[in-house]
């Protein structure tokens, strides 16, 4: 334990009480219909995209390869 010399050991709040707003429980609803509880200062919150339908998140991203310059170049004139 650290002890400092002239300091006495008191009791900290973690916030000042009356100056910050009512941190409640809230209901996040995504456009497919994808719900669930977390807290915020609203008490409603609605997404376009989420965790359960976005693309990168459920695995079906496409990735297009679509080559490089010298790829694109040697199709261009036919040089094989």
């Amino acid at each position: 334990m650290l002890s400092f010399k002239g300091c006495s050991r008191k009791e900290v709040n973690s916030v000042k009480e009356g100056i910050h707003p009512e941190y409640k429980e809230c209901k996040v609803t995504c456009a497919c219909g994808n719900a669930f509880v977390t807290r915020s200062l609203n008490e409603e919150i609605r997404l376009d995209v989420c965790s359960a339908c976005h693309p990168f998140f459920t695995g079906q991203m496409k990735f297009v390869n679509r080559g490089g310059r010298v790829e694109k170049f040697k199709t261009k004139y036919n040089m094989d």
